[in-house]
């Protein structure tokens, strides 16, 4: 049985919001999961997915962008939506002392974790060694706006010094997997890439797929789970040679 408690926290510069821990007894680990631009934590997808993750061992804080805890259409400005983010990692790391922590979102969420990771890599807010955050989680990266493909919104990455996962459709117009691989390879060791076969950026499947969205889901909740666990494994590693 997994455990849910609703509560507010504070955000510079934006106010209050919403956010949502669910935790399951046999949690290993937690997520701090952003919700995507046109809705918010209370979105089936949201819940479906952290209802997935939970039965696989994962806990989620899911949480609202001021903007959409004051139901206000157009997102906010990128400080406040990172500054949310550092703010939603902090409250995660208070409520539950014992996990270890990974953050992300839905994509623009999972893209603003990113960019908040890449701001504060050595100040405590989103490094892994003094915080807690052990790698970040996208699902479905928004790599560029639908028909308008490009790569500038994976600069930042580079500055990123955790380990990172993509999960992507081969249907998402968001992310040209042609122009997304290639990043990851870049990125090296820190990016590992998941693809899900006829999956949109909303990770619905096309029936000749055999496969229906629960699946799916299934799917991405396990995927996170045997990455972390890798990450996991790798980062003992120097502690266990000292």
């Amino acid at each position: 049985m997994a455990t849910s408690e609703q509560f507010r926290f504070g955000v510079e510069g934006g106010g209050e919001v919403s956010a949502l821990l669910l935790r399951p007894a046999t949690a290993r680990w937690l997520l701090v999961l952003a919700h995507g631009a046109g809705a918010g934590m209370s979105h089936p997808f949201m819940e479906n997915v952290a209802a997935e993750l939970a039965a696989a061992g994962v806990a989620t804080l899911r949480y609202q962008f001021p903007y959409m805890e004051q139901r206000r259409r157009v997102p906010d400005k990128p400080a406040v939506l990172t500054a949310t983010v550092v703010a939603a990692v902090r409250e995660a790391a208070k409520m539950a002392p014992g996990l270890p922590l990974l953050a992300g979102g839905k994509s623009m969420g999972g893209r603003m974790t990113s960019h908040a990771a890449a701001e504060h890599p050595l100040d405590g807010a989103l490094d892994g060694a003094l915080d807690g955050v052990r790698g970040l989680v996208f699902l479905g990266f928004p790599l560029h706006p639908p028909g308008r493909p490009g790569t500038k919104r994976a600069d930042h990455l580079a500055k990123v010094t955790v380990p990172m996962l993509f999960l992507q459709g081969t249907r998402d117009t968001l992310a040209d997997l042609t122009l997304l691989r290639p990043i990851c390879a870049k990125l090296g060791s820190r990016a590992t890439l998941h693809v899900i076969e006829t999956a949109d950026h909303s990770f619905h499947v096309l029936k000749s797929s055999g496969r229906n969205d629960a699946e799916v889901l299934r799917e991405l909740a396990e995927t996170v789970v045997s990455w972390a666990d890798g990450i996991e494994e790798i980062q003992a590693k120097p502690a266990q040679n000292a």
